[in-house]
């Protein structure tokens, strides 16, 4: 595997540090010797305050920093999110912006990584899914995303872009309006009835510690142009989710499905092949969903 050295005071530009991956990963680069600065809204030890749409700001603090490497996690995460002219202002125009600060600024990074969706493949009629599959998006989250992605495809002869496609991961301290930390949320509070939507949904989860760790192999891995699946390759449905919470905790609340919370256009099975990214990085340590839902159940307590 060919890796990129890396000198001890490399410095990483994360955008949207203070978010749920954000956070994880700034312990990761830092735990490897990386001085880490991050753009938020909201300015912190260590974070600038940065609208991703302020292209002169964005440039000024970039060209102020000097990143090594550049990772952009920054956006509406949410599927279901709301205002989605915000959803492609946010993931498309925002990310522009930010790739064209970056050429800009002269500070020539080793790397910059994207962060893109395995929502971009849709229902795919093929299992598990690698990179090869073709796009199909199945909402404007997954559109806003492939659309990021092609956009910044015109800038791969002036910067090394890598983009990653995750799929569905989660960990302790991610919001509840996310699907499994609502499912513990609900067995920590022993509440009664949990109501969910499709149960049977299958989806590919990974621990977010593996994630970052994943993204940490690809910024140092020197492969730009390509995009990668973060993936576990395996999948589970809620109903297995809700039986190994049953498990752990001793609770058996009442599931009820609300017709509310099923999607029309609902993906129903995104399970992902991982076999370029260990190409890539070499071979991925998983931590079991069990773990992680246990993780996510002491956090709290």
């Amino acid at each position: 595997m060919k890796t990129v050295p890396r000198s001890k005071m490399a410095t990483a530009l994360i955008t949207g540090i203070n978010g749920f991956t954000g956070r994880f990963l700034a312990d990761e680069l830092r735990g490897s010797g990386y001085t880490v600065v991050g753009l938020s809204h909201e300015p912190s030890d260590g974070v600038l305050a940065c609208d991703l749409l302020d292209q002169s700001g964005l440039t000024d603090l970039v060209a102020q920093v000097k990143p090594n490497v550049v990772v952009h996690l920054a956006a509406i995460a949410f599927v279901a999110h709301g205002d989605v002219e915000a959803i492609y202002r946010t993931n498309v125009v925002g990310t522009r912006n930010l790739l064209e600060a970056v050429a800009k600024s002269g500070c020539n990074p080793r790397s910059v990584l994207l962060a893109s969706s395995a929502n971009i493949y849709g229902n795919a009629t093929v299992e598990p899914i690698d990179e090869t599959v073709p796009a199909a998006p199945a909402n404007d989250y997954a559109v806003s995303k492939l659309a990021m992605e092609y956009m910044a495809r015109l800038w791969n002869d002036r910067l090394p872009i890598t983009v990653v496609r995750p799929f569905n991961y989660t960990g302790a301290g991610q919001t509840l309006n996310f699907l499994l930390p609502k499912i513990v949320d609900h067995f920590k509070l022993r509440a009664a009835v949990l109501e969910l939507g499709n149960l049977d949904v299958v989806r590919d989860f990974s621990d977010v510690r593996t994630v970052v760790n994943c993204y940490r192999l690809l910024l140092e891995a020197g492969r730009a142009g390509e995009a990668f699946n973060i993936c576990s390759g395996k999948g589970h449905s809620l109903l297995e989710v809700v039986q190994m919470m049953r498990e752990l905790t001793g609770h058996d609340p009442e599931i009820r499905v609300n017709p509310a919370f099923v999607r029309a256009n609902e993906v129903h099975r995104l399970i992902g092949s991982r076999a370029r990214l260990e190409s890539a990085i070499g071979a991925v340590t998983d931590i079991p969903l069990r773990d992680t839902l246990k993780w996510m159940l002491g956090e709290s307590i």
